[in-house]
């Protein structure tokens, strides 16, 4: 008698589990899709204000800004 019980017991248990896999399955094929922040840099406007630009804007020169030419370009008020 107790073999039987037993067996219902690891029947029951497997088929538990196995109704909670099908459920973790379908929760991930039907997961929404996250937005992505767009990346952003904190840039110095030519009238001084520190703005935010999105990076896929900005266009890398390959080269440092000299601190003359850093002077010149900010506008003084």
């Amino acid at each position: 008698m107790k073999n039987e019980d037993s067996n219902v017991t690891r029947r029951k248990l497997l088929g538990w589990l196995g109704v909670l896999s099908v459920f973790a399955f379908m929760g991930g094929i039907f997961k929404r899709p996250v937005a992505k922040k767009p990346k952003t840099i904190k840039m110095l406007a030519q009238d001084g204000t520190l703005v935010e630009v999105d990076a896929s804007l900005i266009a890398s020169a390959n080269r440092k800004v000299t601190n003359k030419e850093l002077q010149n370009w900010v506008n003084r008020k």
